[in-house]
């Protein structure tokens, strides 16, 4: 099944490709470190795609066309990163009329093969240092009514049952808390650490998640109050809620 919105980021509205520096304090082009290569945007994207349930095991992905223009990339990158996860048994490619390429059924079985506890880690801490450094610098000068969504998703998250949505809903939260906190840059860097993240580690069972919907519940009433160190800890508290110390 093609992706119904026609589009590829993690996103409601369509991206564009990404533009030249403005060298803002929190623009993702002034951070120091290499930025992802073609491919690995190409996967951690699909896999973010998966994990928000846009697309699902079987279903048909946008033409390499349309993905290279909606990640601002090559199309021969993107061909050469379907073709690697192809052979990586991510995604199937299909010839024929009805071809094209597709995430393979057993997406999940293949992801669990490629888990790394190490470099997940590695991303869990740089991510953590992305938010408690977005919440030390916009405490207590967020404008009324910006934290509004978030809210609304803490509050969806503790009715939802479904394990499925709750971890849709957990990585809407961080994309929108980037986007809030941030702007439209932080939040597409937040959806390449996360997306990486789903491919390297396994998704938190039910009882971590709403543990962790509990420090966003935390976070929000701090930010709300401008209350910067409380804020950190809720952000800090996130990263170990659920699990045994």
């Amino acid at each position: 099944m093609v992706n119904a919105a026609g589009k590829f980021g993690p996103y409601n509205q369509p991206v564009p490709a990404r533009p030249a520096p403005v060298g803002g304090p929190w623009d993702t082009r002034v951070l120091a470190g290499r930025g992802p290569t073609g491919a690995e945007l190409v996967r951690s994207r699909i896999a973010l795609r998966v994990r928000l349930r846009a697309v699902s095991p079987g279903d048909r992905l946008p033409d390499a066309g349309v993905l290279a223009e909606e990640l601002g990339i090559s199309e021969i990158t993107v061909r050469r990163a379907l073709e690697a996860m192809c052979q990586d048994g991510l995604l199937d490619r299909r010839r024929g009329r009805a071809g094209g390429t597709f995430v393979a059924a057993d997406w999940d079985a293949v992801v669990a093969v490629l888990h790394d506890t190490d470099e997940a880690d590695s991303l869990d801490a740089f991510h953590l240092l992305i938010e408690c450094g977005l919440v030390a610098h916009t405490a207590g000068e967020l404008p009324e009514g910006r934290l509004d969504g978030l809210r609304a998703l803490v509050e969806e998250m503790d009715l939802a049952d479904d394990p499925a949505r709750l971890l849709e809903l957990e990585i809407r939260f961080h994309l929108d808390l980037a986007q809030a906190l941030g702007g439209a840059g932080i939040r597409e860097f937040a959806a390449d650490l996360l997306g990486k993240q789903c491919l390297l580690r396994p998704a938190p069972d039910p009882a971590v998640v709403r543990a962790r919907n509990r420090c966003h519940a935390d976070l929000l009433d701090e930010l709300a109050r401008g209350a910067m160190d409380p804020a950190v800890r809720a952000v800090k508290a996130h990263r170990h809620a659920g699990t045994p110390d």
